[in-house]
């Protein structure tokens, strides 16, 4: 990015651009943009390293957004060593004077290819195809189907709104499109599997409850923000617990005034405990240790429910190793153990069952979650909202009733099976035996296509996919206790439920997959890439082109974005030159 002389005839178009590009949507490619710009500043790479490119760069970003782009610009810009923010801006001022250059926002995605950037999933450049157009994911009939691209994440509810419980089916009919129905229907899923007392299933020889991790991740705007509705779910049981611990607080002070001015009596009286903090949100902002004294003093349960992203990704990122390690222990409810700091005492937490219910961009999964191979991914259901550029009728209420007041009335309705179960003995939850075969057969063809599709990495999403839908059809059949007004020692799935649950599972594998996708590439070991990469080269014929190279890298197992970034090394270290786009010779 060596500062020269600015020439605007350098820039002029030789002929017309017809490309796609030029004439597809601009909310498409905007969204594609953020897409590759986030990919591009997870991998800490310059697509512009020369002036000429640092200028198509400009040019193609103000041509497309106009000053919009300038943000871009600068986060594009600034992984080049002498980036500066002045020098940027006047850069970029340039580029917003010039008319009629040519250059489109194609180049930038033309940028991003050449310097190893994956371009799966995007719209703008359709020649280019995503890793999973010609498979995936499974069809509502449990085989393996086609879907066209990731252009659109696929929705779920339109094929079971006709056969959710009642109360589930009350909160689809307050939804807006099919988008917000399936985020509603989510958001309540999660809210309530924190809130169903006694209630188990048998899960590869484990005892396993209710409880589901979501994330659900969107731009700005895209209407994530209605999750909040679905804390009035189960609002009434969080604040029974407050007022449990107000009440208990009262009469703890009342005794702790009394051991105070029992003077030289104090010897004989034993000094009051502290209750135990009793609710059901836990905030998002505590500390790692903090969330497990909630989680100890509630019997291990707990609802961590934030839709601000940035709260607990400034949490995360100060208390990473302890947040991550008790979230992935509290999944399978296994053991978390812990210091308090207020007086050193070692505690076990034998039982934790917390869920959690997170939105936020997708650029905070990636603080959240550094990588796809940590376990934490593989632990949350994701759901990826596309940005729709519609007005929606903010003044649409026929009933006269706010969405808030319709959801704390559910509540309470919710609150009445909470009681009853929370009465109740223990619940054990089954599939049956047919049922479990159909469960087998899809999870094993749905591993079998993910992995060929994306390697060994996503193989743990699909595993902990398949107790996600089995807690998912957990609560679906609990919640049929509403309509039926008892409760039983074991209670079988039905297969409506069954079905229900499966189906979800089939779309939310494939927004799992486009999340997944947001991760950069990474091979398993540095020495392996090292001696790959030496082979690679020494294959390669005197004079090559793309085609070829990739023949080559197929031949020692490169992926196709490991190959184009190595041949980018090869050509800043002046191992190979480049003679013109797509033909090379070695040096």
């Amino acid at each position: 990015m060596t500062t020269k002389k600015f020439n605007i005839q350098d820039w002029l178009p030789a002929e017309e651009d017809n490309s796609p590009a030029k004439t597809q949507q601009p909310n498409d490619a905007i969204d594609d943009l953020e897409i590759i710009t986030q990919r591009i500043e997870s991998a800490h790479t310059d697509i512009a390293p020369t002036y000429q490119q640092w200028c198509e760069l400009g040019f193609a970003l103000s041509d497309h957004l106009g000053e919009n782009g300038r943000t871009y610009y600068h986060r594009l810009s600034r992984f080049y060593h002498n980036y500066t923010e002045k020098e940027t801006d006047q850069q970029y001022d340039r580029c917003m004077r010039a008319k009629g250059t040519g250059v489109t926002i194609k180049t930038f995605f033309q940028l991003a290819k050449e310097a190893g950037i994956s371009l799966g999933t995007i719209r703008a450049t359709p020649e280019i195809k995503s890793p999973i157009s010609s498979k995936l994911p499974i069809s509502p009939t449990g085989n393996i189907g086609n879907i066209e691209n990731f252009e659109k994440t696929p929705t779920f509810s339109s094929a079971i709104k006709n056969s959710l419980p009642y109360l589930l089916d009350s909160i689809a009919k307050l939804s807006n499109n099919e988008e917000d129905c399936d985020l509603l229907l989510l958001g309540s899923l999660v809210v309530i599997s924190a809130c169903l007392p006694n209630v188990s299933g048998i899960y590869g020889g484990r005892e396993v409850y209710p409880n589901l991790f979501l994330f659900l991740t969107a731009q700005a705007s895209a209407g994530k923000g209605r999750l909040t509705l679905c804390r009035h779910l189960v609002q009434p049981i969080h604040k029974e617990q407050r007022n449990i611990y107000e009440s208990e607080m009262l009469v703890y002070k009342s005794k702790l005034q009394e051991y105070n001015a029992a003077g030289k009596k104090k010897a004989m009286m034993e000094k009051p405990e502290e209750p135990p903090q009793r609710m059901l949100f836990i905030p998002a902002n505590s500390s790692a240790t903090s969330v497990y004294q909630i989680l100890n003093d509630n019997r291990g349960i707990g609802l961590m429910f934030e839709t601000e992203g940035d709260t607990l990704s400034t949490t995360f990122a100060s208390d990473y190793g302890n947040y991550s390690d008790g979230f992935r222990k509290a999944f399978h409810h296994e053991q978390i153990s812990y210091t308090r700091r207020k007086d050193h005492e070692y505690v076990e937490l034998a039982l934790p069952k917390l869920s959690v219910l997170l939105s936020g961009t997708p650029r905070q999964i990636l603080t959240l979650i550094p990588d796809a191979e940590n376990g934490l991914f593989s632990r949350f259901i994701f759901y990826y909202m596309n940005v729709k550029l519609e007005w929606m009728d903010m003044f649409a209420t026929p009933s006269g009733v706010t969405l808030d007041e319709q959801f704390a009335t559910l509540g309470e309705e919710f609150y009445n099976l909470y009681k009853l179960l929370a009465d109740s003995p223990k619940i054990r939850f089954t599939l049956t035996k047919d049922q479990q075969k159909k469960f087998t057969s899809y999870f094993e063809s749905a591993q079998s296509e993910y992995h060929s599709l994306f390697g060994a990495d996503i193989i743990a999403s699909i595993r902990r996919l398949g107790l996600i839908t089995f807690r998912i059809a957990m609560i679906l059949t609990t919640l049929r206790l509403m309509e039926y007004g008892d409760t039983k020692e074991t209670i079988t799935c039905e297969d409506t439920d069954f079905n229900t649950a499966l189906h979800m599972s089939q779309i939310l594998l494939q927004h799992t997959a486009r999340v997944f996708d947001f991760f950069p590439d990474k091979n398993a070991n540095i020495e392996t890439q090292l001696t790959l990469k030496d082979k690679f080269l020494e294959s390669l014929p005197k004079e090559f082109d793309r085609a070829t190279y990739l023949q080559h890298a197929l031949s020692l197992d490169i992926p196709e974005r490991t190959a184009d970034r190595q041949i980018k090394s090869f050509c800043a270290k002046g191992q190979i030159a480049k003679l013109q786009h797509g033909k090379y010779t070695k040096n």
